[in-house]
């Protein structure tokens, strides 16, 4: 231990006398490590935020969607005939399950709105009213479609915050108004609560515009579904529900033409696709880490240049070969810690400021990996000038000028 010390209190006195040089050193590898951690970072955070919104809409819920999942995350469409849409009699013979709490048959289409002289592009979900207690979503302002809305093709529609917010100004202002999709006009009833999503895999529903589905036939002609939202009433009843519902839809469907989807699934869908997507961003910010580890090469090679002398005497008094390799590839190492050390403690501020917008956190495996890459680019970087050094001939270095 006390040799270690010896040692490690030479390097850092050889590195007070060159500030300067050694914080540059270090710079290359403060970066290389800073963008890693910053990355994994905000994938931490990105998945913590997909698995809160998926949360928030109930764990009990299953989706209905056209094809078959493949293993890249992706969906193989349906069987040569098209691809399959849903009616009416699937909904009504779904309806028919026991333990399901509410089907929700949804068509969706992204729109123009226009509201004066502000434009937005919007999604329409054009549904039953059961889709509010499904999604567990609520009203901020005005009332919500009700079944005798969807009978009566009623032209009224309830929107998200975002929409109330760019359109008119915000919520108080929206309800009652006037509101054209694609030319076509309806009355706003109500502005739904933020529930947030969007932008990261999961549905944005502060941006939707709900509408009585028979109403959303204006958009829908063919009067199919693209998606039904199926919830059972517990989460002891969802693997039931699920099989009732696989047993129904393959009498008019063939299995490979449809997937009953749980929240989970879709939830680890998205989660492997963008892993797959940070794990490659990480990968390009580690060609930085490989040039910060060049750049302490680099010094090191020079500091041998600088102190062929002093290895000199060194050896002449006793010092071992292996006394000057680990003198050496000891202050490579405290360079790459100082550096990843440094990142940490800059990366953990950045966090700390954006976590009152995203939920971006540092974990004890990234602190881990940052300080293990820092050592290890100090050893392999390290090791090349330190044998040099260590090699060098007692003689030949005291002679060297």
């Amino acid at each position: 231990m006390s040799y270690f010390l010896f040692i490690l209190k030479g390097a850092i006195f050889d590195f007070s006398r060159n500030k300067g040089r050694t914080i540059l050193t270090s710079l290359g590898i403060l970066i290389g490590v800073m963008a890693v951690v910053l990355l994994l970072a905000f994938g931490l955070g990105l998945r913590k935020y997909i698995r809160d919104q998926f949360e928030g809409l109930g764990t009990n819920l299953l989706r209905v969607v056209p094809g078959t999942p493949l293993q890249s995350g992706g969906f193989r469409g349906a069987s040569s005939f098209g691809i399959v849409r849903f009616d009416e009699k699937d909904i009504n013979s779904l309806k028919r399950i026991k333990n399901a709490a509410f089907v929700v048959p949804v068509f969706s289409k992204s729109v123009a709105l226009r509201e004066q002289g502000e434009k937005m592009v919007a999604d329409i979900y054009a549904t039953s009213a059961d889709v509010f207690p499904t999604l567990n979503l609520n009203v901020t302002r005005g009332i919500l479609f009700s079944k005798s809305d969807i009978d009566k093709r009623s032209r009224s529609v309830d929107i998200g915050p975002k929409i109330a917010d760019k359109l008119f100004g915000g919520a108080d202002n929206a309800v009652g108004k006037r509101l054209k999709i694609e030319g076509q006009s309806f009355r706003i009833s109500g502005v739904l609560a933020s529930k947030g999503g969007g932008g990261f895999g999961g549905p944005d529903l502060d941006s939707f515009i709900y509408m009585p589905y028979k109403t959303g036939f204006i958009f829908n002609p063919d009067k199919k579904f693209i998606a039904v939202i199926v919830k059972a009433k517990s989460d002891a009843s969802l693997q039931e529900v699920k099989s009732e519902i696989k047993t129904i839809l393959s009498k008019r469907y063939k299995v490979d033409d449809f997937s009953v989807l749980e929240q989970t699934e879709i939830l680890n869908a998205i989660s492997s696709i963008f892993g797959i997507v940070n794990l490659v961003l990480v990968a390009i910010a580690a060609i930085s880490l490989i040039v910060g580890g060049i750049g302490i090469m680099n010094i090191m090679y020079v500091t041998v240049t600088e102190r062929i002398k002093e290895i000199g005497i060194r050896r002449a008094i006793g010092a071992r070969t292996y006394d000057i390799l680990s003198q050496f590839l000891i202050e490579s190492v405290i360079l790459s810690l100082f550096g990843g050390t440094l990142a940490l403690f800059l990366s953990y501020l950045i966090v700390l400021g954006i976590q009152k917008i995203f939920p971006a956190y540092i974990d004890i495996w990234t602190v881990i990996l940052a300080l293990g890459v820092s050592s290890l680019i100090g050893v392999i970087f390290g090791v090349f000038p330190a044998k040099k050094a260590a090699d060098l001939s007692p003689i030949d270095a005291i002679r060297y000028e």
